[in-house]
């Protein structure tokens, strides 16, 4: 009899530059106050959780969330931490560390949402949500859904953009409609995996 086991994605907490509205990637920025305390309420909120692995980005603002979450909860610590870049957030190429107005006032209003909505169009040297998938779906493949097969608890601190493409096939979610959905910082999207299916905990 297979049995079952639970698999958490949370986005960061607000970084300083979330809060400064400037487009961010894969700079290395820090949590921001409010963003220590959106990961200090989702560890209160996942306390009932014993977390066998943990699988995070290669960026700080990740890592950090997910540490504040690890040391408030009060189960065994898990047994690894794995650092990926394949879930890092997508490149945001030329925009990377622009204000997101001051993008609106330079390539205009529609180009700028065409870039950080279209599912194929790629900002100038960066990354559509269609590349960033092609990077984190088959880091999703070779080492998340492994451990959940095993019936281990998963924890995935990781970025709107990794974690939207990772939802989009848990969900069986269309082009569309995947960029049209809303990751907000520090709140777990818990799912129970069982019989090879994934259900959202709502």
């Amino acid at each position: 009899m297979k049995g079952m086991s639970f698999l958490i994605l949370i986005r960061h907490g607000q970084s300083t530059w979330n809060a400064a509205n400037l487009f961010t990637g894969w700079e290395n920025v820090e949590l921001s106050e409010k963003g220590i305390l959106e990961a200090k309420k989702a560890a209160e909120e996942l306390s009932k959780f014993n977390f066998d692995s943990v699988f995070t980005s290669e960026l700080t603002r990740a890592q950090k969330t997910a540490e504040i979450i690890i040391e408030g909860n009060s189960h065994t610590k898990p047994k690894s931490i794995i650092y990926d870049m394949r879930l890092n957030e997508r490149h945001y190429g030329d925009l990377q560390g622009m204000n997101k107005d001051d993008a609106r006032k330079e390539f205009g209003e529609e180009q700028v949402h065409i870039w950080r909505r279209s599912f194929e169009i790629p900002p100038p040297n960066g990354e559509s949500l269609k590349m960033t998938a092609e990077r984190t779906l088959p880091c999703f493949d070779e080492l998340i859904l492994p451990e959940l097969k095993m019936n281990k608890n998963v924890l995935v601190s990781a970025h709107g953009n990794s974690l939207r493409s990772i939802v989009m096939r848990l969900e069986n979610i269309d082009e569309n409609s995947i960029v049209k959905l809303e990751i907000p910082t520090g709140v777990p999207r818990i799912y129970l995996f069982e019989n090879d299916t994934f259900i959202l905990q709502e």
